[in-house]
């Protein structure tokens, strides 16, 4: 799936929203760790470095974006400033790191988890390696650039992962996430619709897939916060998700 001007182009945009409505059910092939394990695996008398809160305790949910930044991303910010919510934003590298580099910088020096959506959204299941490698390395090298962190976290674009990504990410030090909760804001500009399908699937630990590139998205992001606060959620970054446990190279993190 190829990313022009910011937007999916209508044949992916379709392949990718086939793909999306299985992922759950077996669309990536992969063995998961959930994040209440990744938790519990953690080595006794660790010392735990929390952000918003421990979710061994609290009701934790994690808001993703995927596929920035766009022109959408500035006022995403805006609003995650003032709700007071840190968010972990898998960014693409072709047209949108190389493009908006202020707005990467400003992820990272407001809190939020900044990974990678590989270079140009290509299907990593269906590249030769050395391809994979780059589609891996290019986007962490310019985060880090951006940045002063490099990556550690990775969502393979649809969801697709098999073990060969398993093996490529493990050496570029990047564990793969997938997600619980998918709005398909690919397929509607309609902020209502969008807030209704997160309220409807979101549970403790879930991790939330949404893309600030869609013009229906980011207004839906005051009230899915509003809502998911009221009902006890307390939002953290994926990391902050897994805490104390630590997100290992090669493995594939899911709900």
């Amino acid at each position: 799936m190829r990313e022009t001007s910011g937007r999916l182009r209508p044949a992916a945009l379709a392949a990718a929203a086939a793909c999306l409505a299985l992922t759950l059910s077996g669309c990536a092939q992969a063995d998961t760790t959930a994040p209440s394990s990744a938790r519990a695996s953690a080595a006794k008398g660790a010392p735990a470095k929390f952000g918003t809160a421990d979710c061994r305790e609290a009701k934790c949910i994690a808001l993703t974006f995927d596929a920035g930044p766009s022109e959408n991303s500035a006022r995403l910010l805006d609003i995650l400033k003032e709700k007071k919510v840190p968010a972990t934003f898998f960014l693409l590298g072709k047209n949108h790191i190389e493009k908006y580099p202020q707005l990467v910088k400003r992820m990272a020096a407001e809190g939020h988890e900044v990974a990678s959506h590989t270079w140009d959204h290509r299907i990593l299941t269906k590249i030769p390696d050395a391809r994979m490698r780059d589609e891996l390395k290019r986007p962490d090298d310019a985060i880090e650039r951006l940045t002063g962190r490099r990556p550690t976290l990775m969502r393979p674009p649809q969801g697709r992962t098999d073990s060969a990504v398993h093996k490529i990410a493990k050496e570029e030090g990047l564990a793969e996430v997938l997600w619980s909760v998918t709005a398909k804001d690919y397929t509607t500009d309609d902020s209502a619709l969008i807030e209704k399908r997160v309220l409807g699937q979101s549970s403790r630990d879930g991790i939330i897939l949404l893309h600030d590139i869609y013009s229906g998205t980011v207004p839906a992001v005051p009230g899915i916060i509003d809502a998911l606060k009221a009902r006890g959620y307390v939002f953290v970054t994926v990391p902050q998700l897994l805490a104390p446990g630590k997100a290992e190279p090669g493995r594939v993190y899911r709900p």
